[in-house]
């Protein structure tokens, strides 16, 4: 049987990837970041699983994603399915700079700078978006409070969502 998933496709890929990019306020971002949000705008609903703060705000965002129990949506292992991803998002990211949307040395930095946001907006409006509810609110909360949460340490983005090894961070 042939099965199709989006997160494996590098089309869907470069369009998340540009969607994130244009809601996002700041122009520079760190390449692990994007690659954390690119998985939940895939798969929103494994945001239920992150670990939140005690925060106010924290339970806020945490009560707009319920954990509900579905079986045929059930990932056993989202570390290795985020690992899966990788090589498709680098060939998302490498696409974004041949076009001359991002910096093309994010290799060696670790960073995504967007360069030209003009361009950004021009291949968007080509491709006529309309999201729904649940994805412009998943959207719009990994590129505001997500952002603005430590990525390092133990209550960093990596150590909450549990994605990618944050023991030897900084």
């Amino acid at each position: 049987m042939i099965t199709y998933n989006e997160a494996f496709d590098i089309n869907h890929t470069f369009y998340r990837i540009l969607l994130l990019l244009n809601k996002m306020e700041q122009d520079s971002v760190e390449y692990e970041r994007i690659r954390i949000w690119d998985f939940y705008m895939a798969f929103p609903y494994e945001i239920e699983n992150i670990r939140f703060g005690v925060k106010p705000e924290d339970r806020q965002i945490k009560k707009l994603f319920p954990k509900k129990y579905n079986p045929y949506r059930k990932i056993i292992n989202p570390r290795k399915l985020f690992e899966r991803m990788s090589p498709y998002q680098l060939s998302a990211f490498n696409k974004l700079a041949s076009y001359g949307i991002i910096d093309k040395s994010f290799h060696s930095t670790g960073r995504i700078n967007v360069i030209d946001r003009n361009k950004l907006k021009l291949i968007l409006e080509d491709m006529d978006i309309s999201l729904e509810n649940r994805e412009s609110n998943v959207l719009k909360i990994l590129t505001t409070y997500f952002y603005n949460m430590d990525f390092y340490g133990n209550n960093g983005l990596k150590a909450r969502t549990n994605l990618s090894e944050f023991k030897y961070d900084e």
